[in-house]
């Protein structure tokens, strides 16, 4: 009876020991990342700069003003030799670059004003600015510009553009200025 008592209590200290130990569970690999799809590469492509049409100078005057066009001064002013009419030397390379602004723009339409220093009597300085402003305009139409395009006006002494009372003064009063009238 010792050794059923020994067997018995070996089988109940096995089964014990058996209960007791739990299986440990299987070690399950964690599982994977999920996978990201993969999404296409979309490459930033910046919108398309858009630029404005470039406009010619002949739109681009067109939608000035005239009071623009005029304070931008694209023609030239003449001066004149005291009590004299003719075109000077050094006038005649202003009266060409005029000419040429006038065939770049063929639509545009100017006044020639002639005027004159303070010296002399109205009557006599109206004639003169009056002489001096045609001088110009026979010039312009020697290079080619039509007639019809070119005005004359005198304005004799009652515009100075320098209200000094010497040469220096005179000097710069005795001029034909140019007016874009019509473009």
């Amino acid at each position: 009876m010792k050794k059923f008592l020994i067997y018995t209590l070996a089988v109940v200290l096995i089964f014990s020991f058996a209960v007791s130990c739990k299986k440990k569970p299987k070690e399950v690999p964690p599982p994977p990342p999920p996978q990201q799809q993969e999404q296409p590469v979309v490459e930033k492509v910046e919108a398309p700069v858009v630029q404005e049409p470039q406009l010619t100078e002949e739109e681009m005057f067109l939608q000035k003003s005239l009071d623009q066009i005029n304070r931008e001064k694209p023609l030239g002013t003449i001066y004149f030799d005291y009590d004299r009419a003719l075109v000077r030397d050094d006038a005649r390379a202003v009266l060409d670059g005029n000419a040429a602004w006038l065939k770049q723009f063929r639509t545009a339409k100017i006044l020639v004003e002639g005027h004159c220093d303070e010296r002399g009597t109205e009557e006599y300085n109206l004639a003169l600015g009056e002489k001096r402003a045609k001088s110009a305009q026979d010039y312009l139409l020697s290079m080619g510009i039509a007639s019809d395009r070119i005005k004359i006006i005198s304005y004799g002494k009652s515009q100075p553009i320098d209200p000094g009372h010497d040469e220096s003064a005179w000097q710069m009063n005795r001029r034909a200025q140019f007016v874009v009238i019509e473009k």
